[in-house]
């Protein structure tokens, strides 16, 4: 017995998800191309630097378009970071430090902006902090997993025929050696004192002040005032007023970078699937230099 009622139901149903698809279709675009960069009038950046920073071509990207807009006078570095990979921290800085050179640059903390997410601030010209933003840990850190133990369980072994006594160095599957962690150590402590220079440099405090507190603890908003890590109290729209008066600015349009994107507009690029980085931790799985507590 046919059941027309049924075919058009599910018809109906279909027509409906096609519609909502397309509307959404539609808003995403608009948001691309009309609400994400603004019509009309001057505009000020908002640089958001979020999460584990792994990659530093993302923010270099936003940064070299932002320095090329002429409709954007200011910028406001918004971090709610631990920090990451110390050369990507130290791209982006480099490519900031470029940027404030033509535009006004003012910094905003947020929940956390520690280690390279500090790292990343010192190129503003100004440093807003809540009072209880987690900042500074200052230092470097690597992590090496040894899986020797689980290996012999399992009865796995590796034989490793190398060009030199230190190439095979943080190899997951045996201990370091006495020599290698030397080596590794001179590498830590060159990196080290890399941040604490810029740290000295930026915030014109002198390099053995900066010693004395550059030993890896965290430290409150509040009490990063007082060291001269950050400016001042105050939360991102405070910052955001600051930006305006350095242009000369009543009123301005905000635009987010790295852009924004929803569900449907990763869905049309391909990349709703996620990375492996955002599921695990990657810091776990594999040996950086590390900027991060």
């Amino acid at each position: 017995m046919k059941r027309p009622w049924l075919v058009y139901g599910l018809a109906f149903l279909g027509g409906i998800i096609l519609f909502i698809f397309i509307l959404g279709l539609i808003s995403t675009l608009a948001i691309i191309f009309f609400e994400n960069r603004g019509i009309g009038g001057p505009k000020i950046a908002v640089l958001e630097v979020n999460g584990v920073i792994l990659e530093s071509e993302p923010y270099l990207s936003a940064i070299r378009e932002i320095h090329e807009r002429k409709d954007i006078k200011t910028v406001v570095l918004r971090i709610n970071s631990p920090g990451g990979a110390v050369s990507a921290c130290q791209e982006i800085y480099e490519e900031l430090k470029s940027l404030r050179k033509s535009k006004p640059l003012i910094v905003s903390m947020s929940g956390v902006s520690a280690s390279g997410g500090l790292y990343i601030a010192m190129a503003g010209e100004r440093i807003f902090v809540n009072p209880g933003t987690i900042t500074g840990s200052i230092g470097v850190m690597i992590q090496l997993p040894n899986l020797e133990k689980l290996m012999e369980k399992i009865g796995i072994s590796t034989e490793v025929i190398k060009s030199g006594e230190f190439k095979d160095t943080g190899s997951s599957f045996r201990k370091l050696s006495s020599k290698e962690r030397e080596y590794l150590q001179r590498v830590v402590n060159s990196l080290h004192e890399q941040f604490v220079k810029v740290v000295a440099e930026e915030r014109n405090i002198p390099l053995e002040k900066v010693k004395a507190i550059a030993d890896g603890r965290v430290y409150t908003g509040e009490e990063a005032v007082k060291l001269k890590l950050a400016d001042e109290l105050g939360n991102f729209h405070k910052a955001v007023e600051l930006a305006k008066k350095r242009a000369s600015l009543k009123e301005a349009v905000l635009l987010y970078y790295p852009e924004r994107k929803g569900f449907l507009k990763k869905l049309v690029e391909g990349k709703l699937a996620l990375k492996a980085e955002e599921i695990l931790d990657p810091l776990s799985l594999r040996a950086l230099f590390l900027y991060r507590p």
